[in-house]
């Protein structure tokens, strides 16, 4: 009897200061492989699953062409409802962007471009201590960020975040650099 309540208690407790060791950046020490592995497009089913947050148009160099590309963007609930509270997202949030190439067409509405082929995924993932930054060159300014061609689940693209990602990103730098203007769900 005193054995299963101490086999209990050890069940109860080990998840717990497992969970603290982390915290407290004891056990932070990831390897580059291990840190990357943490930025994957997710397994979820987060198109039916997750929070569509918002989706924009990459207008064509010709506009009579309509838009080139068709950028949504999902999050998790819990990430999303905590962003919602605090007007930011909190540390391990995913954010999953997917890249659709367009198709356009003159409709009785207008020129219309709608998502055609999938081009990619663009993963984040919240590092808000950035603590992963000096270890893995996809890591840092508060994020993770990897992109994935194709149908392409595990295997990035992305070699520095800083050169990748930046250039597109740094524009929003005042909005954790992330476009937040395009989610709708972001207003209270």
């Amino acid at each position: 009897m005193k054995r299963a309540f101490a086999a209990i208690v050890l069940f109860a407790i080990v998840p717990f200061a497992a969970i603290a060791i982390a915290q407290s950046g004891i056990a932070s020490s990831l390897t580059r492989s291990e840190l990357e592995s943490l930025l994957h497009v997710p397994a979820a089913d987060y198109q039916r699953e997750w929070v569509l947050l918002g989706s924009f148009s990459v207008r064509a160099d010709d506009p009579e062409k309509g838009a080139k590309e068709l950028h949504v963007v999902y999050a998790e609930p819990k990430s999303v409802e905590i962003y919602r509270d605090s007007g930011v997202f909190p540390g391990g949030a995913i954010l999953v962007k997917d890249v659709f190439a367009t198709n356009t067409e003159v409709l009785t509405t207008g020129i219309v471009s709608y998502a055609d082929t999938l081009k990619g995924r663009f993963v984040m993932v919240k590092d808000e201590t950035d603590r992963y930054a000096e270890e893995s060159p996809l890591w840092g300014d508060g994020w993770g960020w990897a992109f994935y061609e194709g149908t392409e689940t595990q295997k990035t693209i992305t070699t520095d975040y800083r050169k990748d990602c930046l250039g597109c990103h740094e524009p929003a730098r005042s909005q954790d650099l992330i476009y937040v203007q395009g989610y709708p769900i972001r207003k209270r």
